[in-house]
């Protein structure tokens, strides 16, 4: 093999080795993207089944279930507008009550209910996660009254 020759063969394996590489990067990048859906992007079916996702909203008041070993939970979040089921087994976070803003990470299993595999609380009575945020002002948008000055009193049509 020519000096020549050889040398291309390098910069060909250098080119193979470094499209190899990103096309691993953008995998694993795309493998983690967890995006935010409402309780309404979820039920108009725009968020995709057994793929991590985050939801965000209000923890529904009275609806909030423990199941006997004291461990699952299952309760109501709403974005005002529409309401889907979350279900949860672990120990819940201390800020977490009814009528409370939260963001779940978990999966959609079927149509309206995510299995989280964590809940996220607020951390003060002022904060609320920007994405959930939008969506209640998005869904007020649509035509369901919400105080935006104490979004957890939701307004009954």
């Amino acid at each position: 093999m020519s000096p020549k020759q050889t040398r291309m063969v390098f910069v060909a394996v250098i080119v193979l080795g470094v499209a190899a590489a990103t096309a691993l990067a953008l995998m694993a990048v795309e493998e983690n993207k967890t995006f935010f859906y409402s309780s309404s992007q979820i039920l108009a079916g725009e968020a995709p089944m057994n793929r991590t996702i985050r939801v965000g909203g209000l923890v529904e008041k009275g609806s909030v279930r423990r199941q006997e070993d004291g461990l699952t939970v299952e309760f109501g979040l709403t974005d005002t507008a529409k309401i889907i089921t979350v279900q949860f087994k672990g120990i819940l976070p201390d800020l977490f009550r009814e009528g409370q803003s939260i963001i779940a990470i978990g999966k959609l299993i079927n149509g309206n209910t995510v299995q989280a595999e964590e809940v996220l609380a607020k951390h003060d009575e002022k904060y609320m996660p920007p994405d959930v945020a939008d969506a209640l002002e998005k869904a007020a948008a649509e035509g369901k009254p919400i105080n935006m000055a104490n979004p957890h009193e939701v307004k009954k049509p």
